[in-house]
């Protein structure tokens, strides 16, 4: 089941916030529009007993999170044991910083996806090849097809995990400044700096005879 209209995750305590839980969402549809709209994940586990976070590269695929690594990685390489790896993983993109009157009321506006669940190492050669090619596409849509595929050597080195989305969730802050009543005729600016990625002029390789590609263009990189 992925992308149906009106399909929602499953709700349950790990996946509802302790906190402003109206700011929260299980509607595939605002979960995978969060997913799709970055790239860097932070994936994390637990290793020889200690929490262990690192920041990684991602993609989307239906109802499945592809997350890349190392064959060199130990702890990734526990995903391919049978019992697989507990693993969370979470998306954020910061869309504005929230300046209010009084430092208490300081906040972002955000979007971000939290999903848990067991991940496996994906080991069947067509499926990781899918997600290779996924992986690439979702950093810059349409490169996997304008570059040499890896080789068997590269392919080697290179380790994939599929986590199924299954307990996942969204939550948001939108909006402005949430001062207290008392505060709104104090001497201090208040209001919202957005924020938003920006992408610098795409700079060639002095080994690149072509033009700039037209997906490049098209994303103003």
């Amino acid at each position: 089941m992925s992308d149906s209209p009106g399909a929602s995750y499953t709700r349950d305590d790990l996946t509802t916030p302790t906190r402003s839980k109206e700011r929260a969402a299980w509607d595939e549809e605002a979960v995978h529009a969060i997913l799709d709209a970055g790239y860097l994940c932070h994936l994390g586990f637990v290793r020889d007993g200690a929490p262990v976070v690192l920041p990684t590269l991602y993609a989307r695929v239906g109802r499945v999170l592809y997350v890349h690594g190392s064959t060199g990685s130990r702890p990734l390489r526990g995903a391919g044991d049978e019992q697989g790896l507990p693993v969370c993983v979470t998306v954020t993109h910061l869309d504005g910083l929230v300046l209010a009157k009084s430092a208490f009321h300081h906040s972002v506006n955000y979007r971000s996806v939290v999903a848990h669940g067991t991940a496996h190492q994906v080991t069947d050669p067509e499926e990781l090849r899918l997600a290779l090619d996924a992986i690439v596409d979702q950093v810059v849509p349409g490169r996997s097809a304008d570059c040499r595929p890896g080789n068997a050597k590269e392919i080697a080195a290179t380790a994939v995990i599929r986590l199924e989305l299954d307990r996942v969730s969204a939550k948001t802050r939108t909006g402005g400044v949430n001062d207290e009543e008392e505060d709104l005729a104090l001497p201090y600016w208040a209001g919202v700096v957005p924020v938003a990625p920006a992408y610098g002029a795409p700079v060639a390789s002095p080994h690149t005879a072509v033009g700039l590609p037209a997906y490049l263009g098209e994303a103003e990189c």
